[in-house]
C-alpha cells in the first residue's frame, strides 16, 4: 500500500474493507489451536465504527481509553473503535481471571499516568471489574465499555473525525524492563511511516499469512501481527502467549496449517521451540512458507540462531528467513532489519576492547570473545548515528556508543513527561548541532552499514572501574552447570559500602528442587566460572524457584526489578552464598527456606 494521501490507520482499515470486504482478516485460536472467532476486513471495519459511534456520544477527541482484553479479536475491533473516534488507545495487560492481583501495580501506573476516562472491555471482563477496582480505585471514575455488546447498527452513526498524521494514536506503554512504564505517544503519522517500512524490508505482497502468539498490548504483538496484516490486505491468524507456552509446537503447527509467510517473536521463543519439542514431533511440520521469521524484542543469540535451524532445516526452514530485528516502541517499532535476500550475519569481538568501547574483531584463539548477532541495515528516511553518552560526541568508526536514532517513525514523545521528552527525544550531536535524535538507551556499533546491539546503558555493571555486560556473565552462569535454566539468569551490580559488586540470581530445574545437596555444587561452580571467565569475585549468588525472574510481558529480564527483589528479599532464594562481610573467599552457603 502506498501512504501518499494517507493521513491515518483509519483510513487505511477503511480502504481494505473497501477494496476486500469479504476477504479475511483474522481469525482467534482457541489453545492455538481451533478456529473460534473470524473476521473480515468489511467486518471489522463495521464493528469499528459501531463501537466509535458509542464513543462519540459520551466522549470527545483525545480522551485514553483503556484496552483490558483477555486474548481474541475484540480487541482489535476496539483499538480501531478508539481510532475512528479520536479516542488516545492504551493497550494494557488484563488482569487474570485466577489471579487478578498479579500486573495491577504496573496496571494501576498505566491508569493514573495516562489520565484514563474510559475503559473497555469484552463481556468476560464483567466478573472481574469489581476486584480490579478495589486495586485499582482510580478506575471508579472511568466509563466502563462492554464493546461486544455493542450493536452493529450503531455504525450508521458514526460521524468521522478529522485526523492527520500529527494526531495522536496510542500511548504505547515501555515494557519496563529498566525503569517505570512510560507512555510513548505514538501518532498515526508515526504508524503510518514504521508499517511502510516494515511492509518494504517484509517484501509483503497479497500472499504474505500472518501468525502470532505474541500479546498484543505489546508494540511487536500490536504493530507486526495485528496492524501490519490489515496494512498488507493479508489475514492474520493470532493464540494467546499462554497458548505458546503451554505447547511451543503450538505455534510451528499454526505456521505449518496456514501456509504462514510472517511469524516471529524475541529470541527466547526460537529457544523454546528447540528445547520443548521432540525429533518425532517435528515430523508433521512444513516450514517453507516461512519466509520471514523476524526475531527481536530482546538480545538475539547467535546460538539460538543455529540451533533452530539445525532442529528444523530438515522440515522447511530456511536461514536465510531469520530476520534480526532491532526497534523499539520509542521508535514505533522497526529502525533496522535486512530484507529476504539479507544473509543473517555475526561478528566475534575482542571481549577486553568491548569493555573499553573498542569493537575490535578478535583475531586469536584462546582470548575471551564475545559474538553477536547484526541487526541489518536501516532505510525508508531512518538515520542512525553513535553517539559517546557521556558527551553527547559523535562516535569514531568500531567506537562503541550510545544508538540515537532520526526517523519519521520517531514518536512525540512521553505522555506527560516534558523534562524526560526532551531528554530522549531532543537530542544534539555536540559539535555539530545535528538533530533532534532518539536516544535509545541501547549501547552499539555500525558495521558495514549495518547495526550490531551490544548491550543496554542502565545495565552495564562498572567494578573497579572496568564494564561488564551482564548478559555475557548470564551466559557463563547458565553454562556452569545442567541444572540452571537457560534464558532465566539476571547478573547486576549492587552497591556496598560505596564500592559495586556482583550479585547473580538464577532459576533452577523444577526436578532439582528437592536434591539441596546439588546446590553446593551449583553455587560452587559458578563462583569457578565467572572468576575464570570475567576475572570478578562474586558477591552473590541466589537459586531461584522456576518462574521467579521477573520479566517483561515480551520475555526481557527486568534486572533492576531483580536486583530490588534480592536486597529486599521478595526473590525467596532456594538456596544462595554471600560473601561474608570480612571477604572471606569461602563465604557462606545457606539453605533459604524448605523446598515443598
Amino acid at each position: 500500500m502506498d501512504n501518499d494521501g494517507l493521513r491515518s490507520l483509519v483510513e487505511v482499515l477503511r480502504r481494505r474493507a473497501q477494496e476486500f470486504p469479504n476477504k479475511h482478516a483474522c481469525t482467534f485460536l482457541a489453545n492455538g489451536e481451533t478456529e473460534v472467532e473470524k473476521m473480515t476486513f468489511g467486518e471489522l471495519e463495521l464493528r469499528s465504527r459501531a463501537i466509535a459511534a458509542l464513543l462519540q456520544r459520551r466522549h470527545s477527541p483525545g480522551e485514553r481509553a483503556l484496552l483490558l482484553y483477555p486474548p481474541g479479536l475484540e480487541f482489535i475491533a476496539a483499538f480501531f473503535g478508539c481510532l475512528c473516534a479520536g479516542i488516545v488507545a492504551v493497550p494494557a495487560y488484563p488482569p487474570r481471571p485466577s489471579r487478578p492481583e498479579r500486573k495491577v501495580a504496573r496496571l494501576r501506573a498505566i491508569v493514573c499516568d495516562a489520565e484514563v476516562s474510559i475503559v473497555l472491555c469484552s463481556d468476560s471482563m464483567v466478573p472481574l471489574i469489581s476486584g480490579v477496582l478495589r486495586e485499582v480505585p482510580e478506575l471508579g471514575r472511568a466509563h466502563w465499555l462492554a464493546t461486544d455488546r455493542v450493536p452493529l447498527g450503531d455504525a450508521d452513526c458514526w460521524e468521522e473525525h478529522a485526523l492527520d498524521h500529527g494526531t495522536l494514536a496510542l500511548l504505547q506503554y515501555t515494557s519496563g524492563s529498566t525503569a517505570e512504564p512510560k507512555g510513548v505517544m505514538v501518532s498515526h503519522g508515526n504508524l503510518l511511516h514504521n508499517l511502510a517500512y516494515a511492509h518494504y524490508v517484509e517484501e509483503n505482497d497479497g500472499d504474505s499469512v500472518s501468525v502470532s502468539w505474541l500479546p498484543v498490548y505489546h508494540d511487536m504483538g500490536l504493530i507486526e501481527a495485528v496492524l501490519q496484516p490489515i496494512y498488507g490486505g493479508y489475514p492474520a491468524y493470532l493464540m494467546s502467549p499462554v497458548a505458546f507456552l503451554q505447547r511451543p509446537l503450538r505455534w510451528l503447527e499454526a505456521i505449518t496449517r496456514y501456509r504462514a509467510t510472517n511469524s516471529g517473536g524475541p529470541n527466547f521463543a526460537f529457544d523454546l521451540c528447540v528445547r520443548k519439542t521432540a525429533p518425532e514431533e517435528r515430523r508433521s511440520l512444513d516450514l517453507s512458507s516461512w519466509r520471514v521469521a523476524y526475531n527481536g524484542a530482546e538480545p538475539i543469540r547467535w546460538e539460538t540462531l543455529e540451533r533452530f535451524y539445525v532442529a528444523f532445516r530438515d522440515y522447511g526452514f530456511r536461514w536465510r528467513s531469520f530476520y534480526p530485528v532491532y526497534g523499539l516502541a520509542e521508535a514505533t517499532l522497526v529502525v533496522s532489519s535486512g530484507r529476504q535476500a539479507y544473509e543473517p550475519r555475526s561478528v566475534t569481538l575482542c571481549a577486553d576492547r568491548l569493555a573499553a568501547d573498542q569493537a575490535v574483531e578478535s583475531q586469536e584463539s584462546g582470548t575471551p570473545v564475545r559474538r553477536i548477532t547484526a541487526c541489518g541495515p536501516f532505510a525508508c528516511g531512518t538515520r542512525v548515528v553513535i553517539a559517546r553518552q557521556d558527551t553527547g560526541e559523535r562516535c569514531t568508526p568500531g567506537e562503541v556508543g550510545e544508538i540515537w536514532v532520526q526517523s519519521p517513525s520517531v514518536a512525540q514523545g512521553y505522555w506527560n513527561r516534558p523534562k524526560e521528552t526532551r531528554r530522549t527525544f531532543h537530542a544534539y550531536l555536540t559539535g555539530e548541532g545535528e538533530g533532534p535524535f532518539l536516544r535509545t538507551g541501547d549501547l552499539g556499533f555500525l558495521d558495514r552499514g549495518e547495526l550490531v546491539i551490544t548491550g543496554r546503558i542502565k545495565d552495564l555493571i562498572i567494578i573497579r572501574g572496568r564494564k561488564h555486560y551482564p548478559q555475557d556473565i548470564e551466559r557463563t552462569v547458565e553454562e556452569s552447570h545442567e541444572a540452571i535454566l537457560e534464558g532465566c539468569v539476571a547478573a547486576f551490580g549492587v552497591d556496598l559500602e560505596g564500592e559495586e559488586r556482583l550479585a547473580v540470581v538464577a532459576e533452577v530445574d523444577r526436578h532439582r528442587l528437592r536434591d539441596f545437596p546439588t546446590f553446593y555444587d551449583v553455587l560452587a561452580v559458578v563462583r569457578e566460572m565467572v572468576v575464570n571467565q570475567h576475572e570478578i569475585p562474586l558477591h552473590a549468588v541466589a537459586l531461584l524457584r522456576p518462574g521467579s525472574i521477573p520479566k517483561t510481558s515480551s520475555g526481557k529480564l527486568k534486572r533492576y526489578a531483580c536486583r530490588a527483589g534480592f536486597l529486599d528479599g521478595t526473590l525467596q532464594p532456594v538456596a544462595q552464598w554471600l560473601r561474608t562481610v570480612d571477604a572471606a573467599p569461602e563465604g557462606t552457603c545457606r539453605r533459604a527456606f524448605p523446598t515443598p
